[in-house]
């Protein structure tokens, strides 16, 4: 089985900009390109998003769909490779199945892509990124990029909080490769 980081989108790989609607306001964190490469030799990489926008009516699907595959393309000409992105377009109060943290998604990437969920990390800067893995048995990592300073309070004490994605990159290899127990 493969093991897998599942990657939010807004305040992880790129600035938080609200609901962005198209490619020309998409601006990387300077280390997601790092970090990616880094991982993608261990892991499969997914993309798991909320994008209320959608059901709020600020955004459509299209204008995801445009951010999305700009994103990807970029990480593409960095020879990073996205093997799937997933999209919930519902507010948190819709109650549906597939918004983070329910593991809608991650039982997807696992039926689809052969992935060991108790072996996968999820990486992100909102409670929900951190606890999306973890409600599937496996790790998450909490940024402090985007919104994670603001939210920092609701995360159990044992959470494992860095400043940043390459910083989660390195916790996860070093684990990866027995270097260090988790909670270092």
């Amino acid at each position: 089985m493969k093991q897998a980081i599942f990657l939010d989108r807004d305040g992880t790989l790129i600035e938080d900009r609200g609901h962005i609607k198209s490619p020309k306001d998409v601006v990387f964190y300077k280390n997601t390109f790092e970090a990616l490469s880094k991982l993608q030799n261990s892991y499969e990489l997914f993309i798991i998003t909320n994008q209320s926008g959608i059901a709020k009516g600020l955004i459509n699907v299209s204008d995801v769909e445009a951010v999305n595959a700009h994103i990807i393309g970029i990480l593409k000409e960095q020879g990073i490779r996205i093997t799937n992105t997933y999209v919930c377009p519902h507010k948190r109060e819709d109650a549906c199945q597939c918004i983070k943290p329910k593991r809608y998604f991650l039982e997807k990437a696992a039926a689809m892509y052969n992935i060991d969920l108790r072996n996968s990390f999820s990486i992100g800067d909102h409670p929900c990124d951190f606890y999306l893995a973890e409600n599937a048995g496996g790790r998450g990592i909490y940024l402090l990029t985007g919104h994670g300073s603001k939210h920092k309070g609701e995360l159990p004490q044992n959470a494992v909080i860095v400043s940043e994605i390459n910083e989660a990159a390195e916790k996860i290899l070093f684990y990866h490769l027995g270097v260090t127990s988790w909670n270092l």
